[in-house]
Order: C-alpha cells, then sequence, then structure tokens
C-alpha cells in the first residue's frame, strides 16, 4: 500500500498537467494498480524500447457506448447467494466509478445454457399454444434477473442493457419444444409470427414495470447455432430480416417503445447474415452484434471494419465472449476489449458477469458451458466471492474510457508469430483528457513511447511485463 500511496502522491505533485498509469498483469501483482506514470521526453533506463503513435485530431473514429458484461441467471444466482452487505459492495465495484464502472450489459431473456435446470421462457403455457400470451409471465428466475438489473441501473445511471433469448416458447416452434425436440424442426412456426413479436413487447413492458429499463434487443442468441440440450432457434439471415422489419419492428413502434433491434449476435465469420438484416430492415435496426468464437485475434475482428465501411452510421457491439479459469487467459480476455475497438466497435460485453467457482449453474447436457466463469465467481456456499483476472483486464478499459469517449487511430500494435509483441488502443474522452491502453505480450518489462499530434516529444513509462497497462494523458 505504501509503494501504491508512494506514486499517487507523485502523480499528484504533478499538478493537472501530469499523467497517470494503472496495470494489471498476469501474475496479479498489478490489479488495477498505479505503474510507473508516463513523462514526456523520459530516458529510456536501458531496457527494450517500443513506440506507438496517436492521432487525437485527426484520427477520431467511434464514439464509446461502454463497457461489461453479460448477467445469466447463473449471475443473479450466485449474486444472490452473498449476504446483503458483500452483494451490495461488490455491485458498487462493479457499476460506479468508484470501482471498474460497467455501464453496458447484455441478459439473458429467460433460460440460456447458463441456468438452473428446467429450462424456460416467459410463456410457457404447458406446452399449449397460447397466441393471446395470456399464460405470460416472468417466474420467480425473471422476476429476480428484473431485481437485480434495476438495481444494478439505479447505481449507474449511465446503463444501457440489451436483451437477448435463446428461444422463444416452444409452443412457437416447429418441433414445439424448448429444448429436447430434435434440430431438424428447431426453428419459428410462422404461423405464430405476431404471438412472437407481440412476446418481445410484454417482455420489455414487464421488465420496464420492474424498474429495468431496456435500452435494446437481438431477436436470437446465436441463430445458426442449432442445439438440442440447450435453448436454441435456428433463424436464416433473411428470415431474421423479416421477422424485424414486418413484426418485431413494427410492433415494438405500435407500442410506442424505442427498444433498438441489433442485428446478428453471433460470430465475425458470418459477414452476410448482418449485411443482409441491415439491407432488408435497416430502418428498424441500429447496430450488429458480434461474437468472438470464429477466433480471437487481430484478422479475427477485421469484417468489423469492413462492416463500418458499408454501413458508416450504424453502431456495432461486441456481445459475447467467453471466459473460463484455467482455459482461458488475460491475453483472452484483453484482446475481446482491444480488438474490436481497433475495428469500431462502439462497446464490449464479456460472457458472463458472475457465476459460482468454477462455473454454473447451468443446464444439464454436454453441449451446455458448465467450465463458463464469470468475472467474479462466487463460492458455492456464498461465503465470499473472488474478481478473477479478466476482471481486472475489462475494468483496464471500462475504468478509464468513458461513455462518450472517441476512439482514436494510431500507429505501432504489432504482433509476432511466436505470439510476441505490443498492442495498443487509444482515445479523446469528453474532458479532453486521453487514454492509452496498452497490451504487452511479453514477459520483461518494456519501455513503451506514445507519440502524440499534441506534443512534440513523446510519453514514455515502463510498462510491466504480460501486463494490459493504461495511460491517462492530460488535455493537450
Amino acid at each position: 500500500m505504501l509503494f501504491l500511496s508512494v506514486l499517487t502522491t507523485i502523480a499528484a505533485v504533478g499538478g493537472v498537467n501530469a499523467a497517470s498509469s494503472f496495470a494489471s498483469s498476469a501474475d496479479g501483482r498489478y490489479q488495477l494498480s498505479a505503474a510507473q506514470a508516463p513523462v514526456l521526453n523520459a530516458a529510456n533506463p536501458g531496457i527494450d524500447n517500443w513506440k506507438f503513435t496517436i492521432k487525437e485530431k485527426t484520427g477520431k473514429k467511434q464514439t464509446v457506448k461502454g463497457f461489461g458484461a453479460a448477467v445469466t441467471d447463473a449471475t443473479v444466482t450466485a449474486f444472490n447467494k452473498l449476504s446483503a452487505s458483500a452483494r451490495s459492495q461488490l455491485l458498487n465495484d462493479l457499476m460506479t466509478p468508484a470501482g471498474i464502472n460497467f455501464n453496458l450489459l447484455r441478459h439473458t431473456v429467460a433460460s440460456s445454457d447458463l441456468s438452473g435446470d428446467p429450462a424456460y421462457t416467459y410463456d410457457d403455457a404447458g406446452g399449449k399454444v397460447d397466441t393471446s400470451l395470456a399464460n405470460f409471465n416472468l417466474g420467480d428466475r425473471g422476476n429476480a434477473m428484473v431485481s437485480l438489473l434495476a438495481n444494478m441501473r439505479r447505481l449507474q445511471p449511465n446503463l444501457t442493457i440489451l436483451g437477448t433469448p435463446w428461444s422463444p416458447p416452444g409452443w412457437m416452434k416447429v418441433n414445439q419444444k424448448l429444448i429436447g425436440g430434435g434440430t431438424g424442426n428447431n426453428k419459428l412456426n410462422h404461423a405464430y409470427d405476431n404471438a412472437y413479436a407481440q412476446y418481445f413487447v410484454k417482455y420489455i413492458q414487464a421488465y420496464e414495470s420492474g424498474g429495468a429499463h431496456i435500452d435494446a434487443i437481438t431477436i436470437q442468441n446465436e441463430p445458426l447455432n442449432n442445439k438440442d440440450d440447450m435453448p436454441t432457434l435456428l433463424v436464416q439471415q433473411d428470415e431474421s430480416g423479416a421477422l424485424i422489419r414486418d413484426k418485431v419492428g413494427p410492433a415494438l413502434r405500435a407500442a410506442g417503445l424505442n427498444t433498438q433491434i441489433w442485428a446478428w449476435d453471433h460470430n465475425q465469420d458470418v459477414y452476410s447474415y448482418p449485411e443482409t438484416v441491415m439491407n432488408m430492415a435497416g430502418q428498424y435496426v441500429q447496430a450488429a452484434a458480434w461474437h468472438c468464437y470464429a477466433g480471437n485475434g487481430p484478422n479475427n475482428w477485421t469484417p468489423l471494419t469492413q462492416f463500418h465501411n458499408q454501413f458508416p452510421n450504424k453502431e456495432q457491439y461486441m456481445t459475447e465472449c467467453w471466459t473460463a479459469v484455467g482455459t482461458t487467459d488475460w491475453v483472452h480476455s484483453s484482446s475481446f476489449n482491444l480488438f474490436p475497438l481497433q475495428n469500431w466497435a462502439n462497446g464490449i460485453i464479456a460472457w458472463t458477469l458472475g457465476s459460482f467457482t468454477g462455473g454454473g449453474p447451468a443446464l444439464s447436457g454436454g453441449g451446455n458451458c458448465h467450465q463458463c466463469t464469470g468475472l467474479v465467481t462466487v463460492s458455492a456456499d456464498g461465503s465470499n466471492y473472488k474478481k478473477e483476472i479478466d476482471y481486472y483486464m475489462m475494468g483496464q478499459f471500462s475504468k478509464y474510457i468513458p461513455k462518450g469517449a472517441v476512439i482514436v487511430d494510431g500507429t505501432g500494435s504489432w504482433l509476432f508469430d511466436d505470439g510476441t509483441g505490443l498492442e495498443s488502443v487509444a482515445s479523446i474522452n469528453p474532458d479532453g483528457t486521453r487514454t492509452v491502453v496498452i497490451q504487452n505480450r511479453y514477459n520483461h518489462d518494456i519501455w513503451v513511447q506514445v507519440g502524440t499530434e499534441s506534443e512534440s516529444q513523446t510519453w514514455n513509462a515502463r510498462v510491466p511485463g504480460f501486463s494490459v497497462t493504461t495511460w491517462l494523458l492530460p488535455k493537450a
């Protein structure tokens, strides 16, 4: 603590024109901790050197809308296991500027794979057709979700919430089963298209009445992921476009709802899907949503730049990338922030916010993500929780790149074939300060220089090995 206090004092003594630095490292030595602050024209003490440039005047790109994670039934169950005081402290750490300041969440509309048994929707109706939605009911788990989201919204007034269903009620599907009906007819029965659209209206209205305003929806999680042991629904791209254009979009507007619709919500390797939806239903679709499972390297995220070039007035979000203690690592969780931001993403959402230690609860069945762990994991008895490495990696972006910041272009990011190298992304913030996030994949410290368009000299400092380090540069 003395070390941190000294660094903080040094930064404070430097006055309003001083820069500061905070890092999180793979070994846990740094956890959003003060690091060596960059100084203009500081001399290299004799270690390896790397140079970036940022174009904060001439290279302005997309506006940042937020960072956060998915609130699943597993998240609600795990967080509700904590004592009221522990849960209050955790939510403050997650949702306020004193913590990592999450302001963008995705929640599961009824069951996902990260739900306890049995799978459910908000209008199961005992398997009987219910076109009037007379049996619509959030149920205990839906109401628990509303309660947590409403609490989060109270803590974070700038919160954006995206809602995503894994499946509509089973009676709306050709196979008439939520799960276990086979993959051959796991698709929407279009005789019930109107009821399908009204299901979204009733869900949004029910959440609103509980204090959990929903800002946006995707109509289907991973619409090409057709599985039988978890809630899924196969929706082809032209089918999705028609449903949004002819049914869901008009139903939301007729109900007086300003809820946005985001297209796709699946991997980066089927570019034609969001392209088709945007071309068919662009008047109702404000953004494209992308997952990371086609790869999480620099080249995997370039379709987002392609999408921006084709649809420059639409937003984009990275809406799902998993974390699993012991399987994924710090590079993974920092990369699914960094690379989408380099490629015009407006926001980042990890999968998932919270779980029990080791993962879960999850639905029975081998195809479900029993090993998915949250950014925060809770002991089975609720006596304690742990902020995993992914929490700190997300925080390196979310805490220091505020909503309304503008990502700027730059140079110097490079990875070698052996996986070493440095990557960065930078923003100019609403108050004129600048943020530079640096991912150092070397196992040793690197002397980093950042050239700007505002200063004739470079900002220089030591960046720890195997870390993500965030520099806060003063207003130019």
